[in-house]
């Protein structure tokens, strides 16, 4: 009988040493700072590359092929944007430094995103970035794909980061594979608000287009990366740690009614698309 009650005891206390063991674990993970390789530069996840880039992609379109026609056809819809609010939109996306990169989905995601209210999801976005950016690179050495700006001689967005763009390869767009990590993380994260955060995703890559870096089919490929990184990531266990305890900092931003303060603007700056209405990505 006693040894009964003893089992139904334990019984009932094993989902809270459980509870305790993560809270634990997500209370150690939030004292510790992001690991960095390097002042600002965080450390992914993932050991090494989530995966061969290069055998994951298609080659960049040819010159004179129908591909790269339409890519030039998009790039010179996008040069009339410079100076606009648009414009003005792609240059705050293109800074991927924290914390200036914190805000940059919350108000597709509906709450403010930063490191004193969000620490977990702050660290979910930078280490997911180190994976994402990695993740293409290979691709990036192999094909050495030149950058629009550097065929059609128009200013970029961002000129103070004209040499470093003129030594990275355009094809994949690492914006656009950091961007679609981050928006379907986040869409995980808050499932009720998948429309925006997807949408933000694909404007996240166009703002690349906008600044005259890259071409559409960088951004496609970039998606692709994005996505192939997503799915490498649910394998982490810290990714999965850091998942749900930005799971519950969200809910309790939403419960105590922080919302970002900023979205007019932002919505005034991505009203214009470099892309015709009816194009669909293949």
């Amino acid at each position: 009988m006693r040894a009964g009650i003893r089992a139904a005891a334990l019984a009932a206390l094993l989902p809270a040493l459980a509870g305790c063991a993560l809270a634990t674990r997500e209370a150690r993970l939030a004292a510790a700072p992001v690991p960095e390789s390097a002042p600002g530069v965080s450390i992914g996840y993932l050991d090494a590359p989530a995966f061969d880039s290069v055998a994951l992609l298609p080659a960049p379109p040819a010159p004179g092929s129908a591909a790269q026609a339409h890519d030039d056809a998009i790039a010179a819809r996008s040069l009339p944007l410079q100076g606009t609010a648009r414009w003005r939109q792609a240059a705050v996306d293109a800074d991927l430094d924290f914390p200036a990169a914190e805000p940059l989905f919350s108000c597709a995601l509906g709450v403010e995103i930063d490191a004193q209210r969000t620490p977990h999801l702050v660290r979910l976005l930078r280490r997911s970035l180190a994976d994402a950016a990695t993740a293409g690179r290979a691709a990036k050495d192999h094909w050495q794909r030149a950058r629009p700006f550097v065929r059609n001689g128009a200013p970029v967005c961002t000129p103070q980061d004209s040499a470093k763009l003129m030594a990275s390869a355009a094809y994949p767009s690492g914006h656009a594979a950091i961007g679609w990590t981050w928006a379907l993380a986040l869409v995980e994260l808050a499932p009720e608000r998948a429309d925006p955060l997807l949408q933000r995703g694909r404007s996240f890559g166009e703002s690349r287009m906008v600044c005259n870096v890259h071409w559409y089919s960088d951004i496609a490929a970039g998606e692709r990366v994005g996505a192939a990184t997503y799915a490498r990531l649910q394998a982490s266990p810290e990714f999965r740690a850091d998942l749900s305890a930005a799971r519950r900092e969200i809910v309790a931003q939403r419960a105590a009614g922080a919302t970002p303060q900023h979205c007019d603007d932002e919505a005034a700056g991505l009203r214009r698309s470099p892309l015709p209405v009816a194009d669909a990505r293949e």
